[in-house]
């Protein structure tokens, strides 16, 4: 018996909208501050997430995978992935919402 996907397959929001801005190609901007925002968040992405939301975090926003397809991939539940994005997004926001307050 196979198991029926009808969890929701993308994130919403404007928290993930905006990290999609950021994250996504620079569509010929040259803004110093999002070029800054992004090599910070990668930076977070590379040296701060455990390996399972680095993975996640890098299907959902580069490779541009839904979390049904993600938890195919990896061989979780989509809630597993859901909430693996979620702590992984609030690890990047806290350590963004630092550099952005605390360096003028």
């Amino acid at each position: 018996m196979s198991r029926r996907c009808t969890y929701k397959d993308e994130c919403s929001g404007d928290t993930d909208r905006e990290l999609r801005l950021l994250l996504g190609e620079n569509d010929g901007e040259s803004d110093e501050s999002r070029t800054k925002l992004k090599k910070i968040l990668l930076n977070v992405i590379k040296n701060e997430l455990t390996p399972r939301q680095k993975e996640i975090i890098m299907l959902y926003y580069f490779k541009k995978k839904n979390i049904v397809e993600i938890a195919a991939l990896t061989e979780v539940s989509p809630q597993a992935v859901s909430a693996a994005m979620k702590r992984a997004r609030l690890t990047m926001f806290r350590y963004l919402k630092y550099t952005v307050y605390n360096n003028p």
